[in-house]
């Protein structure tokens, strides 16, 4: 298992490779870690969050939404397979947006907009927590160095996410009143997009993973990739719920 620790609640074994429906369970089982079961989640799903905590949420993933054309470029880049880069490539535009359509950066920005943050704050990345750039920033990395078909793989938290975009469109207008509705298109605009996409990325993923320690190490890459959306959650909640940003306690011992 190069470059990833094998997951505990995972048997290694070498016995038979799973069939394919077997192997999508296996998969689709990994939802029990998504973010969207975080305190910080959970927290705003229940409009338990301030405002304050609700914009760094949005600045925090922000940073994540425009490293995604990066990592897709990335898979576009080691990926030999055209019929493949013909396919992947709206993931990029999705994002970065073609003529008539802004993109989701853009809608991302305009959700900020919505929580009340200034454009410019946002595009600064001034607030991005250190431990949400090492997050985002590995995921990337991985992108970059492993093959084409792991990278791919890496995204199948689209599986879990339709139903984090489902609930933010049906629990922010009841329990946030403040926020511009007109903010939440780009949870609308994924909905369909990101179903679109899983269905590549899993049909991918089934196909090259043939064996069963290939498989085993596809659970891995899932939960890699698992393990940076909750790291980033983590660092928000130290730093916005239980008030611990960053060298808060160096600074406040640099204080005469």
């Amino acid at each position: 298992m190069t470059g990833l620790a094998s997951n505990s609640d995972s048997l290694r074994d070498s016995g038979a490779p799973w069939d394919r429906e077997t192997f999508e369970k296996k998969l689709r089982e990994k939802g029990r870690y998504y973010h969207f079961h975080h305190p910080y989640q959970v927290m705003m799903a229940e409009g338990k969050l301030t405002r304050e905590q609700m914009q760094g949420w949005v600045i925090n993933r922000f940073y994540y939404q425009i490293s995604i054309p990066q990592k897709d470029a990335a898979i576009l880049a080691s990926c030999p397979d055209r019929e493949t880069r013909r396919i992947w490539i709206k993931r990029i535009t999705d994002h970065d947006g073609l003529e008539g359509d802004a993109g989701g950066i853009e809608r991302w920005l305009a959700l900020g907009e919505a929580v009340g943050l200034d454009r410019e704050r946002l595009l600064s990345l001034d607030d991005v927590l250190p431990a949400v750039r090492f997050a985002v920033d590995a995921y990337v990395n991985f992108a970059r160095t492993r093959p084409w078909q792991e990278a791919a793989c890496s995204s199948l938290t689209e599986l879990f996410a339709p139903k984090a975009h489902a609930s933010r469109l049906e629990t922010w207008p009841r329990h946030y009143p403040w926020v511009d509705i007109k903010g939440l298109q780009y949870f609308e605009k994924r909905l369909g997009q990101a179903r679109e996409d899983v269905k590549h990325g899993l049909a991918i993923t089934l196909d090259y993973f043939k064996t069963r320690e290939d498989q085993e190490r596809a659970l891995d890459i899932l939960q890699f990739k698992l393990d940076v959306l909750w790291t980033m959650l983590d660092a928000m909640y130290l730093a916005y719920v239980v008030g611990m940003p960053p060298y808060d306690a160096v600074k406040g011992a640099m204080q005469p």
